[in-house]
């Protein structure tokens, strides 16, 4: 059985003047996977990604007050994938993804790192907001050749949830059943909409909502990267950020366990997320830990 990925922090660091209130953002996350107590391989994937642009002085005759050292603006990139398929399928599913994503943002000659200025900012978003959806729709093209040339990767598929946060600007990519919350003033809120058979049914006021977890179909995905569609269209949500919010992406091997009012519990009484994700992934092993469990938990300080 595999170990659980470790902690991972990402050093606090400003976004210099990026974000529509030109205050400086700086965010603290951590990430922690297990593959559960049932499951013998865990086909969760994750990454955090800091990225950003600078300026760094190395020489001048201008005095430092009048010309910095350094110029800078960042964001930060999370995205938590939960494969499927058989054999080692969805291993390669949910990995795959993350890589081709990572390779399709690294030949992007624009990264949408500086969206502060009131003229160019809405045309900034819409630029930023159809490259995201470019990317997804370059992943599931990969998966789908990739699983059409290998027999063994036959029917792999993956969920996929991401996250782009900069300065107070949060972007959130959904496809599946990998889920997004945002703790604020300790209220959650969930940012994704399941796309599942079940909830397609509560959707259509063909069973209440708060049956859509115990349904028999409420795992039975209606859109995932790699499947069948030829083209596939994702979820996009643009959110503001405030000081104190903490965002969670997750794989359903935590909800499926643990319950909204615990996560909520959670977040608001942990005190660094790494100590969080710690906690979340320990009450999902406690509750049976049926399925892998992955978590990444952002903390948003603001000015």
């Amino acid at each position: 059985m595999s170990q659980p990925s470790p902690p991972v922090r990402v050093a606090p660091g400003t976004g210099g003047s990026s974000g529509a209130s030109r205050k400086a953002v700086r965010l603290e996350i951590g990430a922690l996977s297990h593959c559960g107590h049932v499951r013998a391989a865990n086909e969760d994937a994750f990454l955090v990604f800091r990225i950003g642009r600078y300026l760094e002085r190395v020489t001048s005759n201008v005095p430092e007050a009048e010309l910095p050292s350094r110029f800078e603006d960042s964001g930060h990139m999370m995205i938590v994938a939960d494969g499927l398929g058989g054999h080692e399928a969805g291993d390669v599913a949910s990995r795959s993804a993350l890589i081709t994503a990572l390779q399709l943002i690294l030949r992007s000659p624009r990264w949408g790192l500086k969206l502060d200025d009131p003229e160019t900012r809405e045309q900034e978003i819409r630029d930023l907001m159809q490259r995201t959806r470019g990317y997804l729709a370059g992943v599931h093209e990969a998966l789908r050749r990739q699983a059409a040339r290998n027999p063994e990767l036959h029917g792999m598929s993956t969920t996929l949830t991401g996250a782009y946060a900069v300065g107070t600007d949060l972007f959130v990519l959904h496809v599946g059943d990998t889920k997004a919350f945002l703790l604020r003033d300790g209220r959650l809120q969930k940012i994704t909409h399941d796309h599942t058979v079940a909830q397609e049914y509560a959707d259509l006021g063909v069973i209440p909502q708060e049956e859509v977890a115990r349904h028999r179909q409420h795992h039975v995905l209606t859109r995932a990267l790699g499947g069948p569609e030829p083209e596939l269209e994702g979820d996009l949500h643009h959110l503001s950020i405030g000081d104190g919010d903490r965002l969670l992406l997750c794989s359903d091997g935590l909800t499926d366990m643990v319950s909204e009012d615990e996560i909520a519990k959670v977040l608001g009484t942990k005190g660094t997320s790494e100590d969080a994700c710690g906690a979340l992934v320990d009450l999902a092993l406690e509750h049976g830990g049926r399925d892998n469990v992955t978590v990444i938990v952002a903390e948003f300080h603001v000015g």
